[in-house]
């Protein structure tokens, strides 16, 4: 048995907001692995049973807010019987990271976020897998508890859908080929794409009209006084003088 835990406020009001990146992408898990079953409610939470790579898997949602999270998590870890750095993931939203971006951790700190720092309290430490994913730096002049509580804005919504499915392949591989295999796919940092070749210059081959000497055609001072002083002429007298 697999646990994996999407974290959020529960509501109308919190959906689609940054904190909850961690419920929409276990809503795609359920959508691919779940999909028309009746949800249920156990371990104040909502469930799903599924199947992923031939593991049974339960998908939970708790139905606590964000910073109760942990009662959720310990009960079912409880009931189960299950190992938190074997059977345990938690997807959950991280302010470090931009908006498209997931990151796969074995284990780690809570970074100062109020769910992870409840299950760390509850099951007795933070050894136990965890799905990251990035809902962007909080802007300045703008308290941290507004930001992930605002929703995605438009020119986001491609990026975000991006990482969530990132985030919903990502936990399909770590349960296939564990936290290892799943790091290494999908924390390598993009690539950043070549620059385009610049053309080269083609040699202009025209032939182009010399210029002109503009002093060439401006008379000199001596032709000008030799046209001046040009021979008058002659004019004789009516008297035959």
């Amino acid at each position: 048995m697999k646990l994996i835990v999407g974290l959020g406020n529960p509501g109308a009001q919190y959906e689609r907001t940054r904190h909850n990146a961690g419920f929409m992408a276990l809503d795609l898990l359920a959508n691919r692995h779940a999909g028309g079953q009746i949800p249920k409610s156990r371990f104040q939470a909502v469930t799903l049973d599924a199947i992923i790579k031939d593991q049974k898997v339960l998908l939970m949602k708790p139905t606590k807010f964000m910073n109760l999270s942990g009662q959720s998590v310990s009960e079912a870890v409880r009931f189960y019987k299950l190992d938190p750095s074997e059977d345990l993931l938690v997807l959950v939203d991280d302010i470090a990271l931009p908006v498209g971006s997931i990151r796969v951790r074995q284990s780690g700190s809570a970074g100062g976020h109020n769910g992870l720092s409840d299950i760390d309290r509850l099951l007795g430490g933070a050894d136990y897998p965890r799905i990251r994913i990035g809902v962007g730096k909080v802007p300045k002049l703008m308290n941290q508890s507004d930001w992930v509580l605002s929703r995605f804005m438009k020119e986001e919504h491609e990026e975000v859908d991006r990482s969530l499915k990132h985030a919903a392949d990502a936990t399909e591989c770590l349960i296939d080929q564990g936290a290892v295999k799943a790091m290494n796919l999908f924390n390598a940092k993009p690539k950043k794409p070549k620059p385009e070749p610049k053309p080269e210059a083609k040699p202009d081959l025209e032939s182009k009209p010399e210029p002109t000497n503009p002093a060439s055609s401006t008379p000199s001072s001596s032709q000008v006084q030799n046209k001046n002083t040009s021979p008058q002429p002659r004019v004789e007298s009516q008297n035959g003088e």
